[in-house]
């Protein structure tokens, strides 16, 4: 009788058992749902809509005088001279201007509402260095006046980022500008969501302060190596899992964490980093970074020092979303030059931004972008009001993941449009009608059209 040494019965009773596991019947595959709180935004009614004589910039770089624009079913359906259609509005636009829905990339509206009570601000979860868990739209008050008032500055389309105290905020959201009792009912459809991460003196201020990592900015940089290192781990056992599953085993379900739901999103492309990042060298860093663990460094927003790396920023395909002239209120916004947006801008390949992070600048973000426009020219540059509207338009657009859909006045685009009663740069722009997937939402001179939040009603 042969004998079988005891390391031997071992390894083969585990092959035997092995293969009985791999044949027993599966159970019900564990499948994650990447968008558990769905958009329910229904745009509104729609005419068709016939702006004629107006002069166009169309967010492409191109300048058209006395043209018109044609919105069908909620969408543009063609930008040209003396366009002729059945049209149940006809707007002469007449010595004003039209361009596309304003895009602020980076706001705070619903999660740091107005009024600014203790009880309404929900906009920094200021508990860990890293809060990738969170999702700002569970923060967000749809009553927020504040959303109306961007709206009567032109803005149609804005992201509500988590504030910048931890190395990752948590998730951002893009929402349509547009009255509604949810958040759900703002939340643009089919927009990536972003994942708000923040570098610098924020995170090791408020996290030195208690005594625990980050208190440096070495300290920021191993956390976020720490972080990306567990998601990368988190990955792994979840495809394992469906490669195992689609192989017909019977693996067992890897644990849930939502806090690497969100840092495998990033992973896998579907969730796009907005990094709050004023330093050239730090953002530098990020890129690095990004590189190390296989993902996109996304959008550098603030960024003050931007343009010392604008070639750096082009080649890696990063938009840069700044201010026209906010520095010097803390050290690392002190290198400022109020040409940022422009040098950055000037670099082949580039994506410059102009955003507001403000309650009260996001309803003048137009002329943001016209501070820029004014001091660049000042110094030598040559910016045209057809190239700066992209700053606010499809360059917004990019940043956020919807440059398929809005930031443009193109054919098929969504009918995001604004009316303005003289050049959009002008001290005295005033947006006169704004119109959202081709309904109108505001008009400067019909009530109809000036929703209120139910918050204000009553109050004189």
């Amino acid at each position: 009788m042969q004998k079988f040494a005891p390391s031997l019965l071992v390894v083969a009773l585990g092959v035997a058992l092995a293969g009985c596991q791999d044949n027993d019947p599966q159970d019900e595959k564990v499948t994650i749902n990447k968008n558990p709180y769905p958009s329910t935004y229904k745009a509104l009614k729609s005419t068709t809509t016939l702006i004629t004589n107006a002069t166009v910039l169309t967010g492409t770089g191109e300048r058209l005088e006395e043209a018109d624009v044609l919105l069908v079913d909620g969408k543009v359906q063609q930008v040209g001279k003396d366009l002729t259609a059945q049209a149940d509005l006809t707007i002469d636009a007449q010595g004003k201007w039209v361009t596309p829905g304003l895009i602020d990339v980076h706001s705070h509206l619903g999660a740091y509402p107005s009024p600014s009570v203790e009880s309404h601000q929900d906009g920094n979860e200021m508990t860990s260095p890293n809060t990738a868990e969170v999702w700002v739209e569970h923060s967000i008050w749809p009553q927020d006046p504040g959303f109306n008032r961007a709206r009567e500055g032109g803005v149609t389309s804005l992201q509500i980022l988590p504030g910048s105290a931890n190395l990752f905020g948590g998730r951002g959201v893009t929402l349509k500008n547009v009255p509604a009792h949810t958040m759900q009912g703002m939340k643009f459809p089919d927009a990536p969501y972003g994942l708000k991460m923040a570098c610098g003196e924020n995170p090791k201020r408020v996290y030195g302060r208690k005594g625990v990592l980050p208190s440096t900015r070495m300290g920021n940089m191993a956390g976020y190596r720490t972080a990306w290192i567990g998601a990368t781990e988190y990955k792994r056992a979840w495809d394992k899992y469906d490669a195992d599953y689609a192989a017909g085993k019977n693996p067992e379900v890897p644990h849930r964490d939502i806090k690497y739901d969100t840092l495998r999103g990033v992973l896998e492309g579907e969730v796009m980093i907005h990094n709050h990042c004023y330093k050239a060298e730090e953002m530098a860093m990020m890129i690095d970074l990004s590189k190390e663990f296989g993902y996109h460094a996304g959008t550098f927003h603030h960024g003050i020092e931007a343009y010392k790396i604008a070639d750096l920023l082009a080649d890696n395909g990063s938009c840069a979303a700044l201010w026209p002239d906010w520095w010097g209120f803390k050290m690392e916004a002190y290198d400022m030059v109020q040409e940022n947006v422009a040098i950055v801008d000037a670099v082949k390949n580039s994506c410059a931004v102009v955003h507001s992070d403000s309650d009260t600048t996001i309803q003048r973000l137009n002329q943001e972008a016209g501070k820029v426009m004014y001091r660049a020219n000042d110094n030598g540059f040559n910016i045209s009001e057809q190239h700066a509207i992209k700053w606010i338009t499809s360059n917004a657009a990019k940043a956020l993941g919807v440059a398929d859909k809005t930031g443009s006045l193109e054919a098929g685009k969504q009918g995001d449009v604004v009316i303005w009663n003289q050049n959009p740069f002008s001290v005295y722009a005033k947006a006169e009608q704004v119109f959202v997937d081709g309904a109108k939402v505001y008009d400067r001179y019909d009530d109809t059209y000036q929703a209120q939040s139910d918050f204000l009603l009553g109050q004189k």
